[in-house]
This record gives C-alpha cells, structure tokens and sequence, in this order.
C-alpha cells in the first residue's frame, strides 16, 4: 500500500504519520526542506523549478493533495495532465479544501449542500479546484473525495504556541465564531476515507464547539496558568491583513455527515479537549 501526498506540511506530515501507522509506505512532495520531517517519509521536491519525477507515482494506490491553487491555477492538477491513465487505477483520491467556499452566513449554518458564495478570493480559487478535482471522478472515474477544513491547530499551532510566543491578541468581534479542526482529526478522518472510499463525496473536518477566539485565548490561558491578553475590539485590533480577513467570515459549520456518513467522530470534540491534549502530549 503506498500512499502519495502532495504538500507534506502541517496537515501531510499528520496524515503521512497516521498511514505509517497503518502499514502504509508514504511518499511525498516539499518545496522546501520540511521542519522536523517524518521518518520514513520519502520527500520529493515540487514545485516552481523542480517538475513531477516521471516514476513519482509507481506503485501509488491512494493520492492526497494538500496544495492549494494560486492565481494561475491548482499546480498539483497541472502536474498530474499527463498521469490521468495512471490514476484511473488509483483506490482513493483526496483533496483537502477549506470552508471558507461558503463564505460569509452571518453566523448561520452551512452545511455540504449549502451553496458556495465565497467572499475572499482564495476561497474563490478554492471552489474552482474543487470542481476541477470532482470532474475527475465525473469524466474519468478516478475516486475522488472532497474534505473542507475548517480552522486548522494542533501541537506547535494552537493558542498554546501563540500565548508562549507573546503573540496571541485577545479579539473580540460580537458574534463571530469559528469552527475548528484538530491536526490529528484530519489525519483521522482522511484514513478512515481511504479504508472506506465514498469516491464523489464532500465532507466538511471540524469539530462540535464552534466558539468565538477570544474564548479559546482565554482558555488557554487558563490551561498555563497565566492571565490572559487584554480583550481588544476588533475594529482597534493590530492584525495583519491576513489575520483580518479570516473575521470576513462568520458561520457554524455542520460535521454531521463527517460522522454520520464518513464514520469518523473527532478524538477533541472541542478545542478544550485539543489544547488539553496538547499540553498532555509535551509532558
């Protein structure tokens, strides 16, 4: 069983651990050098200057691919024109997305049937690599499974990290919330897509508790036993652009099919059992 994933970043290291776990040999692509690479990984490098190896997907039966599209379209899509008999073979394909293609609801629900009105335009770009992965199973029957990430943390990102680093801002905007997703969740759920493939099918990765940000800085801070940032309204908060345009977006994000149909329930339910484990994991 050899598994092929394309992007071998915070969420691909998490998944290539968990298919090392099960007996899987796992491959994967960088572009640069990853910071404390999985043993037993094969690391490639891809990207801008350094094509596809043309024997790169010999003995692959599950593909993953973690890279999002830019301006110009999904690179991983562009590198794989070529490979499309090779990957008619395949047993599961996945391709990792984001929630942010439904864009803003004002705090209402969404959930996989909801329509896609992303507001921010790489979640625009998103929605377009998602049909251009889902034709593949239309057109050519390659299997295909479509995961929507909500907000991503896990051990060396979370609101543990940015409170040690002096880094985390206590924002409050009345109202908003996100919806989370554990690292090892991901894992879990992409490996229980690959034993049981659903080719065609989306599925929303998060947790229960959507909650507001300030509350899980302040958690947080509970947990290391230190008081927490000022809470600074939003429209006074110093953040990046970058930083703010994750506010644009305001909803609760449904994981009912991820459980119900998937069969996969999150190990951290909410981000107080994922900070918790966290903290247990370091001592």
């Amino acid at each position: 069983m050899k598994l092929f994933i394309f992007g071998l970043g915070f969420s691909g290291q998490a998944v290539a651990k968990a298919a090392l776990a099960r007996g899987y040999e796992v491959v994967g692509t960088h572009q640069e050098p990853p910071q404390n690479p999985t043993e037993g990984v094969g690391c490639i490098s891809f990207g801008p200057g350094h094509p596809l190896p043309k024997d790169a997907l010999d003995g692959v039966i599950c593909l993953l691919s973690t890279i999002p599209p830019t301006e110009s379209g999904d690179p991983v899509l562009d590198a794989l024109r070529n490979s499309i008999n090779i990957m008619e073979r395949f047993a599961w394909v996945g391709y990792l997305s984001t929630t942010g293609v439904y864009g803003d609801r004002q705090g209402g629900l969404v959930d996989e049937t909801s329509p896609l009105l992303p507001s921010l335009e790489r979640s625009k770009r998103r929605v377009q690599a998602e049909a251009a992965w889902l034709s593949l199973w239309e057109n050519n029957g390659i299997p295909v499974h479509i995961f929507r990430l909500a907000g991503i943390y896990g051990p060396g990102r979370s609101a543990i990290d940015s409170l040690r680093a002096g880094k985390a801002h206590r924002v409050v905007k009345p109202g908003q919330v996100f919806s989370r997703i554990h690292v090892d969740d991901i894992a879990g759920a992409v490996m229980t897509s690959m034993a049981h493939p659903t080719p065609g099918e989306i599925y929303n990765l998060c947790d229960d508790d959507p909650a507001t940000p300030d509350e899980v800085i302040a958690y947080g801070a509970d947990l290391l036993g230190i008081d927490p940032p000022a809470a600074i309204p939003f429209d006074q908060a110093d953040l990046s652009p970058m930083a703010r345009s994750f506010y644009a977006d305001n909803k609760v994000v449904s994981n009912a099919k991820m459980k119900e149909v998937l069969g996969y329930k999150p190990l951290y339910p909410s981000y107080r059992e994922g900070l918790k484990a966290i903290l247990k994991a370091e001592s």
